[in-house]
Protein backbone atom coordinates (compact mmCIF):
# COMPACT_ATOMS: atom_id res chain seq x y z
CA UNK A 1 0.00 0.00 0.00
CA UNK A 2 1.16 3.15 -0.88
CA UNK A 3 1.86 5.98 1.87
CA UNK A 4 -0.81 8.02 0.04
CA UNK A 5 -3.05 5.52 0.60
CA UNK A 6 -1.36 5.14 4.25
CA UNK A 7 -2.54 8.26 5.06
CA UNK A 8 -6.01 8.78 3.68
CA UNK A 9 -6.83 5.72 6.01
CA UNK A 10 -5.42 7.00 8.90
CA UNK A 11 -7.89 10.63 8.12
CA UNK A 12 -10.62 8.20 7.68
CA UNK A 13 -9.86 6.22 10.83
CA UNK A 14 -9.17 9.46 12.89
CA UNK A 15 -12.76 11.09 11.45
CA UNK A 16 -14.90 8.00 12.97
CA UNK A 17 -13.04 8.44 16.12
CA UNK A 18 -13.97 11.88 16.64
CA UNK A 19 -17.38 11.11 15.24
CA UNK A 20 -17.70 8.34 17.80
CA UNK A 21 -16.33 10.64 20.79
CA UNK A 22 -18.84 13.64 19.82
CA UNK A 23 -21.37 11.20 19.75
CA UNK A 24 -20.73 9.61 23.08
CA UNK A 25 -20.29 12.92 24.48
CA UNK A 26 -23.83 13.90 23.00
CA UNK A 27 -25.46 10.67 24.63
CA UNK A 28 -23.77 11.22 27.89
CA UNK A 29 -24.76 14.94 27.84
CA UNK A 30 -28.01 14.32 27.03
CA UNK A 31 -30.63 14.50 29.93
CA UNK A 32 -30.99 10.62 31.70
CA UNK A 33 -34.45 11.41 32.72
CA UNK A 34 -36.46 8.68 35.40
CA UNK A 35 -39.76 7.76 33.99
CA UNK A 36 -42.58 5.53 34.56
CA UNK A 37 -42.15 2.84 31.60
CA UNK A 38 -46.09 3.48 30.76
CA UNK A 39 -49.26 4.44 32.65
CA UNK A 40 -49.38 1.21 34.53
CA UNK A 41 -46.12 1.85 35.99
CA UNK A 42 -45.60 3.47 39.57
CA UNK A 43 -46.27 7.38 39.87
CA UNK A 44 -42.80 8.45 39.93
CA UNK A 45 -40.68 11.25 37.78
CA UNK A 46 -37.61 12.72 38.38
CA UNK A 47 -33.99 12.76 37.00
CA UNK A 48 -30.62 10.80 37.48
CA UNK A 49 -28.12 12.65 40.11
CA UNK A 50 -31.24 15.07 40.76
CA UNK A 51 -34.89 15.21 42.35
CA UNK A 52 -37.02 12.41 41.89
CA UNK A 53 -40.91 12.83 43.12
CA UNK A 54 -43.41 10.08 43.68
CA UNK A 55 -47.28 9.25 44.79
CA UNK A 56 -48.94 6.95 46.95
CA UNK A 57 -48.93 4.20 46.94
CA UNK A 58 -45.66 3.85 45.54
CA UNK A 59 -42.20 3.92 47.50
CA UNK A 60 -39.64 6.08 45.44
CA UNK A 61 -37.19 3.91 48.16
CA UNK A 62 -36.62 0.51 47.59
CA UNK A 63 -37.10 -1.27 50.79
CA UNK A 64 -37.64 1.92 52.30
CA UNK A 65 -40.03 2.53 55.27
CA UNK A 66 -44.19 2.50 55.75
CA UNK A 67 -46.78 0.61 53.52
CA UNK A 68 -46.89 1.33 50.27
CA UNK A 69 -45.20 4.22 50.12
CA UNK A 70 -46.34 5.44 53.36
CA UNK A 71 -49.08 8.20 53.75
CA UNK A 72 -51.30 9.38 51.51
CA UNK A 73 -51.80 13.35 50.38
CA UNK A 74 -48.20 13.86 50.12
CA UNK A 75 -45.62 14.31 47.65
CA UNK A 76 -43.00 11.81 48.25
CA UNK A 77 -39.44 14.20 47.52
CA UNK A 78 -36.08 11.70 46.67
CA UNK A 79 -33.18 12.60 45.66
CA UNK A 80 -31.56 10.32 43.08
CA UNK A 81 -27.64 9.60 43.00
CA UNK A 82 -25.53 6.77 42.17
CA UNK A 83 -27.99 4.52 40.99
CA UNK A 84 -29.92 4.52 44.09
CA UNK A 85 -33.11 6.67 45.04
CA UNK A 86 -33.37 7.78 49.01
CA UNK A 87 -36.61 9.17 50.48
CA UNK A 88 -35.69 13.12 51.65
CA UNK A 89 -38.96 14.73 52.42
CA UNK A 90 -42.41 14.90 51.90
CA UNK A 91 -44.30 18.27 50.63
CA UNK A 92 -47.83 18.59 51.49
CA UNK A 93 -50.69 20.90 50.57
CA UNK A 94 -52.42 23.05 52.59
CA UNK A 95 -55.05 25.59 51.83
CA UNK A 96 -56.80 28.41 53.56
CA UNK A 97 -60.47 28.74 53.00
CA UNK A 98 -62.26 31.34 55.23
CA UNK A 99 -58.94 31.68 57.45
CA UNK A 100 -59.33 27.49 58.17
CA UNK A 101 -56.14 25.35 57.31
CA UNK A 102 -56.72 22.06 55.63
CA UNK A 103 -53.84 19.49 55.59
CA UNK A 104 -53.63 17.28 52.84
CA UNK A 105 -51.80 14.40 55.03
CA UNK A 106 -54.18 14.37 57.89
CA UNK A 107 -57.44 14.59 57.13
CA UNK A 108 -60.28 12.82 56.00
CA UNK A 109 -60.86 11.35 52.42
CA UNK A 110 -64.32 12.26 51.00
CA UNK A 111 -63.86 8.87 48.89
CA UNK A 112 -63.20 6.60 51.74
CA UNK A 113 -62.61 8.46 54.90
CA UNK A 114 -59.11 7.59 55.97
CA UNK A 115 -56.33 10.31 56.44
CA UNK A 116 -55.05 11.68 53.35
CA UNK A 117 -56.50 13.19 50.23
CA UNK A 118 -55.96 10.83 46.83
CA UNK A 119 -53.60 12.28 44.73
CA UNK A 120 -52.93 11.23 40.91
CA UNK A 121 -50.96 12.13 37.83
CA UNK A 122 -52.15 13.34 34.08
CA UNK A 123 -49.91 15.14 31.18
CA UNK A 124 -53.04 17.39 30.77
CA UNK A 125 -55.92 19.26 32.44
CA UNK A 126 -58.23 16.83 31.08
CA UNK A 127 -57.96 14.32 33.94
CA UNK A 128 -59.65 11.07 34.76
CA UNK A 129 -59.97 10.74 38.19
CA UNK A 130 -57.94 8.70 40.72
CA UNK A 131 -55.77 5.78 39.69
CA UNK A 132 -52.78 4.04 41.47
CA UNK A 133 -50.86 3.90 38.57
CA UNK A 134 -48.65 6.81 36.74
CA UNK A 135 -51.34 7.60 34.25
CA UNK A 136 -48.69 9.46 32.31
CA UNK A 137 -45.13 9.23 31.86
CA UNK A 138 -44.34 13.02 31.54
CA UNK A 139 -44.13 15.66 28.76
CA UNK A 140 -40.77 16.83 27.52
CA UNK A 141 -39.96 19.79 26.33
CA UNK A 142 -37.37 22.36 25.24
CA UNK A 143 -38.11 25.63 27.67
CA UNK A 144 -34.91 27.76 26.48
CA UNK A 145 -35.35 28.50 22.67
CA UNK A 146 -31.85 29.99 22.71
CA UNK A 147 -30.24 26.83 24.96
CA UNK A 148 -32.51 23.91 23.16
CA UNK A 149 -30.37 21.11 24.72
CA UNK A 150 -32.19 21.77 27.95
CA UNK A 151 -35.01 19.66 28.81
CA UNK A 152 -37.97 20.27 31.25
CA UNK A 153 -40.26 17.05 32.55
CA UNK A 154 -43.72 18.41 33.36
CA UNK A 155 -46.70 16.41 34.49
CA UNK A 156 -50.02 17.51 36.64
CA UNK A 157 -50.72 16.22 39.96
CA UNK A 158 -54.61 16.69 40.70
CA UNK A 159 -56.32 15.96 44.14
CA UNK A 160 -59.53 15.26 45.46
CA UNK A 161 -61.72 18.34 46.49
CA UNK A 162 -60.77 19.51 50.32
CA UNK A 163 -63.61 19.22 53.07
CA UNK A 164 -63.64 22.98 53.41
CA UNK A 165 -64.62 23.25 49.35
CA UNK A 166 -60.85 24.01 48.33
CA UNK A 167 -60.06 21.97 45.04
CA UNK A 168 -56.56 22.74 43.96
CA UNK A 169 -54.59 20.85 41.60
CA UNK A 170 -50.56 21.33 40.73
CA UNK A 171 -48.09 21.33 37.74
CA UNK A 172 -44.88 19.89 38.25
CA UNK A 173 -41.59 20.65 36.27
CA UNK A 174 -37.88 19.44 36.86
CA UNK A 175 -35.52 21.35 34.43
CA UNK A 176 -32.03 19.54 33.44
CA UNK A 177 -29.85 21.99 33.54
CA UNK A 178 -31.18 22.47 36.73
CA UNK A 179 -31.52 18.87 37.86
CA UNK A 180 -31.78 19.28 42.12
CA UNK A 181 -34.51 21.37 41.84
CA UNK A 182 -38.96 20.87 41.96
CA UNK A 183 -41.18 23.45 40.62
CA UNK A 184 -44.33 23.62 42.20
CA UNK A 185 -47.47 25.93 40.27
CA UNK A 186 -50.72 26.06 41.72
CA UNK A 187 -53.87 26.29 40.35
CA UNK A 188 -57.29 25.88 41.04
CA UNK A 189 -60.62 23.77 39.66
CA UNK A 190 -63.76 25.99 38.77
CA UNK A 191 -66.29 25.98 41.81
CA UNK A 192 -63.29 25.63 44.32
CA UNK A 193 -63.57 27.36 47.30
CA UNK A 194 -62.31 30.78 47.20
CA UNK A 195 -58.76 29.77 48.43
CA UNK A 196 -56.62 32.64 50.89
CA UNK A 197 -53.62 30.89 50.74
CA UNK A 198 -52.36 27.59 49.52
CA UNK A 199 -49.49 26.48 51.57
CA UNK A 200 -46.52 23.84 50.31
CA UNK A 201 -44.90 22.69 52.98
CA UNK A 202 -41.82 20.17 53.22
CA UNK A 203 -43.31 18.24 56.12
CA UNK A 204 -40.28 15.97 57.88
CA UNK A 205 -37.43 18.09 58.57
CA UNK A 206 -36.74 15.40 61.52
CA UNK A 207 -35.55 12.65 59.14
CA UNK A 208 -32.53 14.96 58.03
CA UNK A 209 -32.23 16.55 61.31
CA UNK A 210 -32.58 19.79 59.86
CA UNK A 211 -31.25 22.39 63.03
CA UNK A 212 -29.41 25.49 60.75
CA UNK A 213 -31.96 27.83 58.68
CA UNK A 214 -29.92 30.45 56.83
CA UNK A 215 -31.65 33.80 56.41
CA UNK A 216 -29.99 37.09 55.00
CA UNK A 217 -28.59 38.48 58.05
CA UNK A 218 -28.83 35.24 60.31
CA UNK A 219 -28.35 31.62 61.20
CA UNK A 220 -31.65 30.26 63.04
CA UNK A 221 -30.54 27.25 65.39
CA UNK A 222 -33.55 25.53 66.15
CA UNK A 223 -31.74 24.62 69.59
CA UNK A 224 -32.05 27.69 70.63
CA UNK A 225 -35.12 28.99 68.95
CA UNK A 226 -36.96 25.83 70.67
CA UNK A 227 -34.64 25.68 74.10
CA UNK A 228 -36.02 23.82 76.84
CA UNK A 229 -39.25 22.47 74.75
CA UNK A 230 -39.48 18.51 75.11
CA UNK A 231 -42.97 18.07 74.56
CA UNK A 232 -44.78 15.90 71.75
CA UNK A 233 -46.17 18.43 70.06
CA UNK A 234 -44.93 21.11 67.44
CA UNK A 235 -43.30 23.97 69.27
CA UNK A 236 -44.44 27.06 66.86
CA UNK A 237 -42.29 30.49 66.90
CA UNK A 238 -43.86 33.60 64.58
CA UNK A 239 -42.76 33.15 61.00
CA UNK A 240 -40.10 35.38 58.99
CA UNK A 241 -40.93 38.28 56.45
CA UNK A 242 -39.55 38.68 53.03
CA UNK A 243 -37.24 41.38 54.03
CA UNK A 244 -35.47 38.24 56.36
CA UNK A 245 -34.66 36.28 53.59
CA UNK A 246 -31.53 36.03 51.49
CA UNK A 247 -31.87 37.29 47.66
CA UNK A 248 -29.55 35.29 44.90
CA UNK A 249 -27.74 36.68 42.30
CA UNK A 250 -31.11 37.01 39.78
CA UNK A 251 -33.14 38.79 43.19
CA UNK A 252 -35.02 35.58 43.74
CA UNK A 253 -35.65 35.38 47.28
CA UNK A 254 -34.22 31.88 48.87
CA UNK A 255 -34.03 29.80 52.39
CA UNK A 256 -32.00 27.27 53.03
CA UNK A 257 -31.92 24.71 55.62
CA UNK A 258 -29.72 21.78 56.52
CA UNK A 259 -28.40 19.59 59.46
CA UNK A 260 -26.05 21.09 61.54
CA UNK A 261 -24.21 17.71 61.90
CA UNK A 262 -21.55 16.22 60.19
CA UNK A 263 -22.06 13.28 57.85
CA UNK A 264 -21.28 10.51 60.73
CA UNK A 265 -23.44 12.02 63.35
CA UNK A 266 -26.54 11.96 61.03
CA UNK A 267 -25.55 8.63 59.80
CA UNK A 268 -25.30 7.29 63.35
CA UNK A 269 -28.86 5.85 65.21
CA UNK A 270 -29.02 5.27 68.89
CA UNK A 271 -28.72 1.56 69.86
CA UNK A 272 -31.64 1.47 72.16
CA UNK A 273 -34.48 -1.00 70.79
CA UNK A 274 -37.05 1.69 70.63
CA UNK A 275 -34.99 3.51 68.19
CA UNK A 276 -33.79 0.18 66.47
CA UNK A 277 -37.45 -0.56 66.10
CA UNK A 278 -38.36 2.68 64.15
CA UNK A 279 -35.54 2.16 61.76
CA UNK A 280 -37.38 4.58 59.15
CA UNK A 281 -36.15 7.59 61.07
CA UNK A 282 -32.43 6.99 60.67
CA UNK A 283 -31.10 8.57 57.79
CA UNK A 284 -30.06 6.41 55.16
CA UNK A 285 -28.46 8.65 52.37
CA UNK A 286 -24.91 8.25 52.17
CA UNK A 287 -24.43 12.22 51.71
CA UNK A 288 -25.73 15.20 53.20
CA UNK A 289 -28.28 17.68 51.29
CA UNK A 290 -29.38 21.06 51.78
CA UNK A 291 -33.04 22.15 51.26
CA UNK A 292 -34.31 25.31 50.37
CA UNK A 293 -37.08 26.72 48.89
CA UNK A 294 -37.46 29.28 46.05
CA UNK A 295 -39.47 32.63 44.66
CA UNK A 296 -38.76 33.89 41.16
CA UNK A 297 -38.15 37.64 42.08
CA UNK A 298 -41.03 38.67 39.14
CA UNK A 299 -43.43 36.35 41.08
CA UNK A 300 -42.84 38.11 44.33
CA UNK A 301 -45.84 39.30 46.37
CA UNK A 302 -45.29 41.43 49.84
CA UNK A 303 -47.16 38.94 51.89
CA UNK A 304 -44.37 36.31 51.01
CA UNK A 305 -43.28 34.67 54.34
CA UNK A 306 -40.86 31.79 56.10
CA UNK A 307 -42.40 29.49 58.27
CA UNK A 308 -40.92 26.91 60.73
CA UNK A 309 -42.33 24.74 63.55
CA UNK A 310 -40.02 22.09 65.31
CA UNK A 311 -40.29 19.20 66.80
CA UNK A 312 -38.20 17.86 70.08
CA UNK A 313 -39.90 13.87 69.32
CA UNK A 314 -39.99 11.79 66.46
CA UNK A 315 -43.70 12.03 64.95
CA UNK A 316 -45.59 8.93 67.19
CA UNK A 317 -48.73 8.08 64.85
CA UNK A 318 -50.68 11.30 66.41
CA UNK A 319 -50.50 8.94 69.76
CA UNK A 320 -51.43 11.19 73.23
CA UNK A 321 -49.26 8.39 74.71
CA UNK A 322 -45.62 9.97 74.99
CA UNK A 323 -44.03 6.62 75.57
CA UNK A 324 -44.21 5.86 71.86
CA UNK A 325 -42.21 8.93 70.87
CA UNK A 326 -38.53 9.41 70.80
CA UNK A 327 -36.54 12.23 71.65
CA UNK A 328 -34.78 13.28 68.32
CA UNK A 329 -30.58 12.60 68.35
CA UNK A 330 -29.20 15.59 69.26
CA UNK A 331 -32.48 18.16 70.11
CA UNK A 332 -35.21 20.09 68.62
CA UNK A 333 -35.31 20.74 64.84
CA UNK A 334 -37.46 21.78 62.48
CA UNK A 335 -40.37 19.56 60.67
CA UNK A 336 -41.86 21.68 58.83
CA UNK A 337 -40.55 23.86 56.05
CA UNK A 338 -42.04 26.18 54.12
CA UNK A 339 -42.89 29.68 52.17
CA UNK A 340 -46.31 31.26 52.74
CA UNK A 341 -47.59 33.30 50.34
CA UNK A 342 -51.37 34.91 49.47
CA UNK A 343 -52.97 32.41 46.87
CA UNK A 344 -52.91 33.33 43.43
CA UNK A 345 -53.50 31.00 40.44
CA UNK A 346 -50.34 29.85 38.79
CA UNK A 347 -48.22 31.35 41.16
CA UNK A 348 -44.76 29.11 42.00
CA UNK A 349 -42.55 27.52 44.48
CA UNK A 350 -39.06 25.97 44.31
CA UNK A 351 -38.15 23.02 46.08
CA UNK A 352 -34.73 22.44 46.00
CA UNK A 353 -32.26 19.99 47.33
CA UNK A 354 -28.12 20.32 46.61
CA UNK A 355 -25.45 18.36 47.88
CA UNK A 356 -23.28 21.77 48.48
CA UNK A 357 -23.27 22.97 51.70
CA UNK A 358 -25.82 26.24 52.30
CA UNK A 359 -22.49 28.38 52.74
CA UNK A 360 -21.62 27.49 49.35
CA UNK A 361 -24.96 27.96 47.93
CA UNK A 362 -25.09 31.28 49.31
CA UNK A 363 -21.56 32.32 48.04
CA UNK A 364 -22.66 31.95 44.64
Amino acid sequence: MSISGIKTITVIFGFIMLTNIIKAQNTSAKPQWIRPDNEKSPPIWGIHNGIVVGLWPASIEKGGPGYEGGPRGLLRIGYEYGGTVYLINYIAVEPVVNGDMEFSEVTESRVDGKWGKLFWAADSTDNEGFSPYASTRGRITHPDSKHPEVEELSLYVFMEKFLDGAHPYLKLSIRSDNSGELCLQIFNHDGSAKIERCALTATMGNYSRLRLLYLKDKVVDSRQLFAGYNDIEFAEKEPYPAKEMIRNSKGDYVVYAESNETFNELASWPQQQKYLSAWGWHYRPFYKLTQYWRVDSADYDPSLLVRVNGRAKYWGGDSADKSKYMDVPGGPAFENFELRENYHAGQKFYFGLSMKAAKDLIAN
